[in-house]
């Protein structure tokens, strides 16, 4: 299992029929399956492997691992509606924890939070903002379940996850 720090610009997806540059060009050899997504404006963990069974136990719902994300928005959301939950076009949508993020929690209009959710639907993070009248500025996940981004894995590279680590992942 590789753990790849995606940047923006970057597609998960094998060829795009627009030429635009996507995650598996800059990875080893081999045939990677992607756990989850990161949409074209999203950074950061990216995590690959080359098991189905693991990419399927990661990703399932019935799992519910968390994914975490630093968050950055213009304005100010309603914490209580996006914790009680959002209606979204596909069903309802609530964080399970969203805080304001340690260090760095204002940049001008802009503010940071963490959050995290146990769903992988399509853009949820930013169409839950959305829903509550502020806009994703910028959207980094941080963790996958027990893995967490290494804070020196620069934008662009990729490292393997020691094997004892892939092995606890079965257990999850």
């Amino acid at each position: 299992m590789l753990l790849y720090h995606k940047p923006v610009g970057e597609l998960v997806t094998r060829s795009d029929p627009e030429g635009r540059p996507t995650v598996f060009s800059r990875l080893p050899p081999g045939r990677w399956i992607a756990v989850g997504r990161l949409d074209f404006n999203t950074s950061g963990l990216l995590l690959v492997t080359d098991s189905g069974e693991l990419a399927n136990r990661l990703m399932h719902p019935r799992y519910e691992l968390e994914r975490e994300y630093a968050v950055r928005v213009l304005g100010q959301p309603d914490l209580q509606k996006l914790r009680a939950g959002v209606a979204l076009d596909d069903g309802q949508a609530a964080f399970d924890s969203i805080e304001p993020a340690p260090g760095r929690s204002v940049e001008g209009a802009n503010r940071w939070y963490r959050v995290v959710l146990r769903e992988g639907r399509n853009r949820e993070v930013r169409r839950m903002f959305d829903a509550v009248g502020t806009t994703v500025s910028r959207l980094i996940r941080v963790r996958y379940g027990p893995v967490e981004l290494p804070q020196d894995l620069d934008s662009g590279k990729w490292r393997e996850l020691a094997p004892e680590r892939v092995s606890g992942l079965f257990g999850q």
